[in-house]
């Protein structure tokens, strides 16, 4: 059974339909570490009440101090507009926040006699997002298996898969996409212009698949 870093993103939710499809999950980690998207965090818990998966929010305010200047804990920052591809993306990296994500959803998967720990890390993020990378990814793997008397491991199961497949395999599991929330500036509706958005419309064309999201722009 496994841990899932659950942030109520388009990724983590599809991870979140297949993992309790095939029986694999027993709780969903979901963090509050200030982001101005937390919009997300209704779509998880509304998620996990659909599937019936046990759902926990960790706050992480305490440690949002140390993140530093970014767009996404920081509103002097505006979040950029434009590609994931554009250099001015790397303002929406929070420092090393999967790394202690992983590491909390290990201490709970240890906690409960779990074997796993997965995150919903896909192809598309490698360029940005450097914990992210297959590398990182690895070495994360290799530590768990010695954070324990028994080794704890990583299931990544969308590390070579883009976003358009993801997106394919959701709709597949039926997954309520209406539910989930990628934009990271947190208006009322996704603002169609920043890296998330734009992934995720042309995540929904390459697949051929109707985008029931509402952009404001």
């Amino acid at each position: 059974m496994s841990v899932l870093i659950y942030s109520g993103g388009l990724d983590s939710t599809v991870l979140l339909y297949k993992l309790a499809a095939e029986k694999r999950i027993s709780e969903a980690l979901s963090f509050d570490y200030g982001q101005r998207h937390l919009k997300e965090l209704d779509c998880a818990r509304k998620n996990c009440e659909v599937l019936n998966v046990k759902w926990r929010l960790v706050n992480l305010h305490d440690i949002g101090s140390l993140f530093g200047e970014n767009s996404l804990t920081d509103e002097r920052i505006a979040v950029p507009d434009g590609r994931y591809d554009d250099s001015n993306m790397r303002s929406t990296v929070v420092p090393n926040r999967n790394m202690i994500m992983l590491s909390i959803a290990a201490a709970r998967a240890i906690a409960i006699k779990d074997d796993s720990v997965a995150y919903a890390a896909h192809a598309g993020d490698h360029s940005v997002y450097p914990d992210c990378r297959p590398e990182f990814s690895d070495a994360m793997e290799s530590a768990l298996k010695l954070c324990h008397y028994y080794p704890i491991c990583l299931l990544r199961p969308f590390s070579s898969m883009n976003k358009a497949q993801i997106v394919a395999l959701g709709s597949k599991l039926g997954v309520d996409f209406l539910n989930t929330w990628s934009c990271y500036k947190g208006g009322e509706a996704h603002c169609g212009k920043c890296g998330t958005c734009r992934e995720r419309r042309e995540a929904f064309a390459a697949a051929g698949i109707a985008d029931p999201t509402k952009y404001a722009g």
